[in-house]
């Protein structure tokens, strides 16, 4: 794979619009960020949208599982006013809707399959598909905490890399993602040490670490050698690191 870059907006831009909509994506970009990371999940007739929680009522007017709800009825949503009046009528895009945007601005992007409980292959399956048919930009990172949906995106979806994501990286980290051909390893920054990070690269893999939003963390992590730093802040984080 290539390079990730040293900015990875998270759900594009989250700290300053309403995450995993199209308006935060193009925020993300006007901050500085060229990579977005957000979460794809399944509506109920099988089509890929961009969102985080099994439920809609967080990030949307709409109420009930995400599962539940079909296309139409999650595209008739207001995935904005939660977040400020200024992003009223805010739609929750589609993994297609998402990838037009970011092809038009020369993004790249990080695809966290998020499947509703019992939807992880399928849901990495349709996923991968859709991203393969319709995306011709910087070759895009795969990752999932679910290891169904890992091995489907491997299985189906060889062309695309894959990153091993975790909350805390567990004894056997490195077993579980060679044995998913991941080719980076996506670890939560609070329990993560140097040490470990030296190791994620000693073994061949990328290192993309989340959610870092404080600049002093930020630049400790790049000295310890992580690619990329994923931040609700891009901005705040490129001026961090550019200090």
């Amino acid at each position: 794979m290539p390079q990730p870059p040293r900015i990875v907006g998270h759900r594009g831009a989250r700290a300053a619009a309403p995450e995993n909509t199209l308006v935060s994506i193009r925020r993300a970009f006007e901050e500085g960020a060229t990579w977005i990371e957000f979460d794809a999940k399944l509506t109920r007739d099988g089509r890929v949208v961009l969102m985080h929680d099994e439920t809609l009522e967080r990030t949307t007017n709409g109420k009930g599982p995400v599962a539940n709800a079909t296309y139409a009825e999650i595209r008739n949503l207001d995935a904005g006013s939660h977040f400020g009046p200024q992003f009223a009528g805010e739609k929750v895009p589609s993994l297609r809707d998402a990838m037009a945007l970011m092809a038009e601005l020369g993004m790249g992007f990080n695809i966290e399959i998020k499947p509703c409980p019992g939807r992880e292959a399928e849901t990495a399956k349709i996923a991968c598909a859709e991203v393969l048919a319709a995306w011709t930009g910087p070759v895009p990172i795969v990752s999932s905490f679910k290891r169904l949906s890992l091995e489907a995106a491997r299985d189906t979806a060889r062309g695309l890399p894959r990153g091993y994501l975790a909350e805390e990286l567990g004894k056997d980290w490195r077993t579980q993602a060679e044995a998913l051909g991941c080719v980076a390893v996506h670890p939560g920054w609070k329990n993560l040490a140097r040490q470990q990070v030296r190791d994620i690269k000693e073994a061949g893999f990328k290192a993309l670490v989340w959610t870092v939003n404080d600049g002093a963390q930020a630049r400790e992590l790049v000295a310890w050698g992580v690619d990329s730093i994923i931040t609700d802040k891009p901005a705040e984080i490129a001026a961090a690191l550019a200090g």
